[in-house]
Order: structure tokens, then C-alpha cells, then sequence
């Protein structure tokens, strides 16, 4: 079964297709076009949505090319119905929806957050794990239970993403801030202390947002060290926990976040002393993209039949956790 995923929901359009035989998924492409914000702005939705709407059909003709198919081989068409951003969501699901319509072809609204999961599982080979789903639209620890994935820790305020794209922001890098902080780190080892929350399995960054943006007098990468030790030692410690209290024997870290070296090495630790093993998405699909959309189509799919167009939607706020798993 063949799928095209469409991904829209914050700064990425990416287009993606592909196949599924049996339980084993094959990527035949995966093309993105990435909004850039200007130096020191974050993400405008209606500038973002006009640059999705500028290139999607450039994406969508090189994702065809590069797969070497035409619209009509496709099975189905799955779409990121959210969470995410409004106007960005609505342009892909207008091009989905169009598609669906003109070569009648069954099509799918679905969770981006779960995309993330299940293109992880995919690619890692991961069974029963528990996740870290680091973002700049989440920051959760996951298991499922139940026929649903289950919340064991959050962000009780801004997400990891979210705290280094603003501290970033705020010196004047261009969003996403994430790679560029980290290989400023990487330069050195001097920690200035910074308030460290955690409540339960939970955790807080705000504090720490603030508190870091006062030392960048002290140094910038002194900073940016300071920053990603404290955050990360924040997470490792919920997660840790979570895998105590779960009993889980595997560890997975999906999302933009899991692109960072430093965090992938302290999470190892962890695995070591809780004597599980620790899986992490490929960085090249770390962040938003089609494939994760097409992918959780494609199990979807396997289950039950595809929406009527009228019954398609868009979610800005869609929580993974109330999203019932039918495959």
C-alpha cells in the first residue's frame, strides 16, 4: 500500500510517500521546504502558511519524481490534522483534500504528535518503549496502555523547543535555535548555576528561560552550556523516574529535540543504570516531516476505511493521549 503524507504544521511543508508491505514500511521520499523567520523572530503563522503555499506544489511534484510514481498509484492520503499552528494546518489539508477529491483516493487526518511515535518505532525497531517526545510543540513522557499512549510527565509551561528557540531568539539567531546553541555548548564547560524545576515527573522552564537570558553577559556560550545542562538534566531525571515507576525495558527519544547529541548521551546513562535499552530517531527524520504522516496513515489505514471529505478537519490543539490507537 502506497501513501502520500502531507505535513504542515508549523514551519515545515513536506511532502512524503511511502509503502508499506506488511508490518515493514519503505521510504520511497521525503522532500520539506522550511520557513526561515527573519534573525531574532519566531514563527508568524500567516508568513508561514504563505510560504507553504508558495512551494507545496513544488514539494509535492519532486516527492511524485523522486519516488518515481504518479498521483494515481497511491492508496491513500494522509494529512497532519494538528496540533499546530491554524492557517499552516489548513494549507495542507486543502492540498490533501484536493488531491483526495479529483483522483478519489481514500484520505486520512492525522495526529502529528503520533506521527513522531510511530515513524520512530519504524525506523528504530523499538517494540514497547517508553518515549520522550521533545519538540517545540511537545515535551512528554509516554507509554501505551490501554489502546492509548499515556502522559507519565509533561512541560507544565513552555516546551523544550520552545525554551531554546526563545533563549536563541532573544541573542539573535534565527529560529530553529536548537543546532546552533548546542554547538556553541560544545565549547565549553563552564556552568553558571540556573534555577532547576522538576515537580514529579513533570518540569518547568520558564524560570530557567529567564535566568539564562541574565547571564549572557557572563558569556554567550558559558550561557548556552549552562542552558542545555540544567534543561537536560531536568528531563533526564523525569525520565528516569518514568522508567522506574513503567518498568519499561527500552527508552525511545523522538521529536526535533532528539537531534542533540548531548542529550542522547545523558539519556544513554540512564539506560545503563535502568538496564534498558535506548533507541533515538534518525536525526535526518528528528523533525517534522512527511514520512511520519504518511506512515501513521498507513497504519491507519490497515484498520479502518478512510474520512469523507466533509468529516476532514484541522485541530490546533490535539493531544495525543486522547487519540484512541484502533491497529
Amino acid at each position: 500500500m502506497i501513501c502520500l503524507g502531507v505535513e504542515s504544521t508549523a514551519h515545515t511543508f513536506s511532502c512524503a510517500v511511502l509503502n508499506k508491505n506488511g508490518k515493514r514500511g519503505e521510504i520511497l521520499s521525503d522532500v520539506r521546504k522550511i520557513y526561515g523567520p527573519p534573525k531574532g523572530e519566531g514563527i508568524h503563522p500567516r508568513e508561514a502558511s504563505r510560504h507553504h503555499v508558495e512551494n507545496g506544489s513544488t514539494v509535492l511534484v519532486e516527492a511524485l519524481q523522486k519516488a518515481k510514481i504518479s498521483v494515481t498509484d497511491l492508496d491513500i492520503i494522509s494529512y497532519a490534522a494538528g496540533p499546530g499552528l491554524g492557517p499552516c494546518l489548513r494549507v495542507g489539508a486543502v492540498v490533501s483534500r484536493a488531491l483526495a477529491s479529483y483522483y478519489k483516493i481514500p484520505i486520512f487526518p492525522v495526529n502529528h504528535a503520533l506521527g513522531h511515535i510511530e515513524l520512530g518505532k519504524m525506523l528504530t525497531g523499538a517494540k514497547n518503549p517508553l518515549v520522550l517526545l521533545v519538540s517545540g510543540g511537545h515535551t512528554m513522557l509516554l507509554a501505551f496502555l490501554g489502546k492509548k499512549w499515556r502522559v507519565f510527565g509533561e512541560t507544565l509551561d513552555i516546551t523544550l523547543g520552545q525554551l531554546l528557540d526563545q533563549f536563541g531568539r532573544s541573542i539573535g539567531f534565527a529560529s530553529p535555535c536548537g543546532k546552533k546553541i548546542e554547538e556553541l555548548a560544545e565549547k565549553k564547560s563552564n556552568y553558571i548555576p540556573l534555577p532547576y524545576s522538576v515537580q514529579g515527573n513533570d518540569v518547568s522552564f520558564s524560570g530557567l528561560l529567564s535566568a539564562t537570558k541574565n547571564i549572557v553577559n557572563e558569556g554567550v556560550e558559558d550561557a548556552c552550556y549552562s542552558l542545555q545542562e540544567t534543561a537536560f538534566a531536568m528531563i533526564c531525571e523525569a525520565t528516569e523516574r518514568a522508567l522506574a515507576f513503567t518498568k519499561k525495558k527500552e527508552l525511545m527519544i523522538v521529536g526535533g529535540v532528539a537531534a542533540n547529541k548531548r542529550l542522547s548521551t545523558m539519556l544513554q546513562s540512564i539506560c545503563k543504570r535502568q538496564k534498558c535499552k535506548f533507541f533515538v530517531v534518525p536525526q535526518k527524520f528528528a523533525g517534522d516531516c512527511g514520512s511520519q504522516i504518511a506512515w501513521q496513515g498507513l497504519l491507519e489505514a490497515s484498520v479502518k476505511k478512510g474520512t469523507s471529505l466533509e468529516n476532514t478537519f484541522v485541530k490546533q490543539s490535539w493531544r495525543l493521549d486522547t487519540v484512541e490507537i484502533p491497529y
